[in-house]
């Protein structure tokens, strides 16, 4: 996809992830029909209509709430695929110059790729900076530089440790909080039952492995918008390396399992008992329960590890929002729409909080006794969002590449080679540093290391 500078498709596990708990089907998007610069006024005299492109889980009750409390504005929305293949669109449409919607879904870490083709309209013009306060100061500078405003964050994936509180029982385990210690129990784990592992490590998942090297203190790339011919690329610093080096040694231990995530083999893992941990994101919480039904009232949260005893360093596997395209004819409202659909709208996170199992961004619905102390009869009746949002208010500033496919599907690869022995891990980044340093000098990057 051009704003990437590949043709490579690749669809997010976390996007798959949010799949498998959807219970929506994908509505095909055509250039013949409305969708495609068909005329967004309404009625004469009727509404203005904004086209909304997301696939967040459960989303038509959060579109005709909208609808039923706004009369001057009304949302017409389209599943357009799942990440990816949403972005694939997406492009196309923006090339094209007609076809786009108003309101679109992307990740964070696909805004710098859009913004630098110069088609988010900046809602900071339209009002958007009069909720920054809503948000705490990481979330809100994920999707904005200064007074220029690209995107409203709706979620987050701040992490966590998810674990079999009877497997811990059984084998004796106590809860780590430090990595040294999550190793220790790992080792007891394993010469309890040979067949089962502390934890998957998904290689080929590109926002689980850059969420751990984040919460170690990495910081693969520094990159502004405000100088978007610059970039810095340090994919191997010390803290990504010491990350890595760890999980190598996990592997090669047998602690550690490396089954791809989003797999039948993963889901059985998480079923089974194969697994007595699962590193999560604040979304987590849902998929586990979407795909370990059996296992209702076992599992428990508790906080990521960390490197140093009594730090509180942490990181995030994937968050997302609204942005509105250049394409629309009306950004005020479209705007008001990217701000209001979800924004601290307590009925909205009701259902995204329910039904979609979506981590808000919003401080207002985080501090919201529903929120914190909704009780989970999947993890025992666990106020696991009590983990998740100090988690999340802990987390620190983050620069995303303007590549981040090409990014992503490298450290993927380079990864996948380390795990089937053709190169150590930490060597591993030293691949993905040189493809990636080559490949944005081709793109006419100045890059710094």
């Amino acid at each position: 996809m051009s704003a990437r500078y590949l043709s490579f498709e690749r669809r997010p596990a976390r996007s798959f992830i949010r799949s498998v708990i959807a219970t929506l089907a994908a509505v095909t998007v055509l250039a013949a029909c409305g969708r495609f610069g068909g005329d967004d006024e309404g009625t004469a005299g009727g509404p203005v209509r904004i086209k909304v492109w997301a696939w967040y889980p459960e989303f038509k009750p959060v579109v005709d709430l909208f609808n039923a409390t706004h009369k001057d504005i009304q949302i017409d929305w389209t599943n357009a695929g799942t990440g990816q293949d949403q972005y694939t669109k997406l492009q196309t449409a923006l090339k094209a110059g007609r076809g786009a919607p108003d309101v679109v879904m992307l990740e964070f870490q696909e805004l710098p790729t859009f913004q630098l083709t110069k088609h988010l309209v900046d809602m900071g013009k339209y009002g958007a900076n009069d909720i920054k306060d809503n948000y705490v100061d990481w979330a809100w500078k994920q999707v904005s530089k200064g007074d220029a405003v690209y995107a409203i964050p709706v979620d987050a994936g701040p992490m966590a440790m998810l674990y079999r509180q009877d497997i811990f029982d059984k084998y004796q385990l106590t809860v780590p909080k430090t990595w040294d210690e999550f190793k220790q129990q790992a080792q007891k784990l394993k010469a309890a039952s040979k067949t089962s592992f502390m934890t998957d490590f998904g290689a080929n998942d590109g926002g689980f492995m850059t969420g751990l090297m984040w919460q170690a203190g990495a910081r693969p790339y520094t990159y502004s918008i405000a100088d978007p011919s610059q970039v810095g690329v340090r994919v191997n610093d010390a803290a990504a390396k010491k990350t890595m080096a760890y999980w190598e040694d996990m592997v090669d231990s047998g602690l550690a399992d490396t089954t791809a995530f989003g797999t039948t083999d993963f889901y059985n893992g998480l079923a089974s008992g194969k697994y007595a941990t699962y590193l999560a994101a604040g979304w987590g919480p849902g998929y586990l329960q979407s795909v370990a039904k059996t296992t209702t009232g076992t599992w428990r949260a508790a906080p990521l590890p960390q490197w140093n005893a009594g730090e509180n360093a942490q990181g995030d596997w994937g968050g997302s929002s609204f942005a509105v395209t250049d394409q629309t004819q009306h950004p005020e409202e479209a705007t008001k729409v990217a701000m209001e659909i979800f924004g601290s709208n307590e009925d909205a996170w009701k259902i995204g909080i329910d039904k979609a199992f979506l981590f808000p961004t919003a401080t207002s619905i985080l501090e919201w006794d529903y929120f914190r102390n909704k009780e989970y009869e999947f993890f025992g009746g666990q106020k696991v969002n009590e983990i998740f949002v100090p988690a999340y208010n802990g987390i620190e500033s983050f620069d995303w590449s303007p590549f981040n496919s090409y990014n992503f599907s490298q450290l993927t690869a380079a990864i996948g080679q380390a795990v089937e022995k053709k190169t150590s891990w930490p060597a591993a980044l030293d691949t993905v540093q040189r493809n990636v340093t080559t490949y944005a000098s081709q793109q006419g990057f100045k890059v710094a290391q």
